[in-house]
């Protein structure tokens, strides 16, 4: 049996998947895990791979959905990125993490879509370091 919480997140990310969809975004992988790493949603909109974190929460929730992207979590995400880029063969793509945030008020739900989510470098700690080892 699913608990509420994982219906939740999974009807969230149905929602920003859709959402995705609608704005040209093509869908590569949904829920990507590597070894204890997760990627929400992979998608690619026109050259660029797009890896997109999704938050969902109830209106009355007491953190935002942008909240819950912590310097910790920006790190697993980073790491997962690599991962998937490694696995693709695809080091020498343009690539970008965006967030998707839902905020669910009973039977409805609000999204949005925050493209370049954050700052690599403010993530890595430093103005010239680069994310992808090349």
């Amino acid at each position: 049996m699913v608990d509420a919480r994982h219906a939740t997140g999974q009807h969230g990310e149905d929602e920003a998947a859709a959402l995705l969809q609608r704005t040209g975004h093509r869908i590569i992988a949904r829920n990507w895990r590597h070894g204890g790493l997760e990627l929400d949603i992979i998608c690619e909109t026109g050259d660029t791979i797009v890896f997109v974190e999704v938050k969902t929460r109830a209106a009355h929730g007491l953190t935002s959905p942008t909240d819950a992207l912590t310097h910790q979590k920006r790190h697993r995400l980073i790491r997962a990125a690599r991962a998937w880029l490694a696995a693709a063969d695809a080091w020498d793509r343009a690539c970008r993490f965006d967030l998707v945030c839902v905020t669910q008020r009973g039977a409805t739900c609000t999204l949005e879509h925050i493209t370049d989510a954050f700052d690599l470098t403010e993530t890595l700690g430093g103005g010239d370091t680069s994310w992808q080892p090349w």
